[in-house]
């Protein structure tokens, strides 16, 4: 799959312009607003907006850390039965350290794993092998955890994305993200000097061209 990102507002893919959509929230069915409240503002996800209106309808977002989308929740703003969403899912660029942070906040979080049949993960359990995926592949180690509703997350470490998932300007999601790919841009270009046997003097054009080529999941520079 490839795309290309045009100037309009629109991606075109497969040679047709089609209008962007950009996911913008997702609404979670809880029983107790302020225990969930004070769930997701525990993980460190900042507090966008807490609207009563009136004493049947109140609106709570939240948004996790370097994420453009995101959450829901409230009283009156959904039928559906508290819990009931499951797999929901959070990209992060290590795993074990973001396991070691919501740990360390308090969160029943599972060990991280990894699915037998691939870097795609079963909603079930059957399936979970202990551990990071072998060679630490991108899109194949996962941890999980669930809200105090019952509303199901899965942490999905992605390091390099495939080709077509990223589409126009090279982008992170926070500071956070940016620094870890300077890490491993630091240590690829390290592998290089070895290599080359020789010191490196334009590692800023060696260290743009190895970021901007993990971000889009391409061939990485040796």
């Amino acid at each position: 799959m490839t795309s290309t990102q045009l100037n309009d507002g629109a991606t075109r893919a497969n040679g047709a312009a089609t209008m962007d959509m950009k996911l913008e929230v997702v609404l979670l069915p809880v029983a107790d607003v302020d225990r969930a409240k004070q769930f997701y503002e525990g993980l460190g996800w900042r507090l966008d907006a807490d609207f009563p209106v009136g004493d049947d309808f109140r609106v709570v977002q939240l948004t996790p850390p370097g994420s453009d989308a995101a959450i829901i929740f409230g009283d009156g703003v959904t039928s559906a039965a508290p819990g009931s969403i499951d797999g929901l899912q959070l990209v992060v660029s290590d795993i074990e350290a973001a396991r070691a942070e919501l740990a360390g906040r308090g969160v029943d979080i599972s060990e991280v794993f990894h699915d037998a049949g691939g870097v795609f993960h079963h909603a079930g359990t059957e399936a979970r092998v202990p551990g990071p995926a072998p060679e630490r592949g991108s899109y194949g180690s996962f941890a999980s955890f669930s809200d105090p509703d019952g509303n199901g997350w899965i942490l999905q470490e992605v390091t390099a994305r495939l080709p077509g998932r990223v589409a126009g300007e090279t982008t992170y999601g926070s500071a956070s993200d940016l620094s870890q790919a300077l890490q491993r841009a630091a240590l690829a270009h390290g592998e290089h000097e070895k290599r080359t046997g020789e010191h490196d003097e334009q590692w800023p054009d060696w260290y743009a061209e190895y970021m901007v080529r993990e971000r889009a999941g391409e061939e990485l520079p040796t």
